[in-house]
């Protein structure tokens, strides 16, 4: 089984037991979270597809810990006219355990 969820922006195929890091999330480590925007089920042959989401659909999740992602290096540059830019940018992220898919 399956399921298609949005959050933050992005869409993610997740399956129970699995863990998956996304944006950064408002709540403490072992909180559960629920996602009602899902966008697509699947167990076996039944495909559920939502227009745009599934109604009483959701999945839930618990929050395994909060970070930040890898150093992202931003550059500016225009040859012949002196101008250099560098920015730097570490994006938070929460690392989620996938526990159950209501469909």
């Amino acid at each position: 089984m399956y399921a298609v969820i949005k959050t933050g922006g992005k869409q993610y195929c997740v399956t129970p037991g699995e863990q998956l890091q996304v944006e950064k999330i408002p709540g403490e480590v072992g909180d559960a979270v629920t996602f009602d925007q899902v966008l697509l089920t699947s167990e076996g042959d039944a495909v559920q597809v939502g227009r745009p989401f599934i109604e009483n659909a959701k999945v839930v999740a618990r929050i395994a810990r909060h970070g930040k992602g890898r150093k992202i290096v931003v550059f500016k540059y225009k040859r012949r006219k002196n101008y250099r830019r560098k920015r730097g940018h570490r994006q938070p992220f929460t690392l989620i355990r996938i526990e159950n898919i209501e469909a």
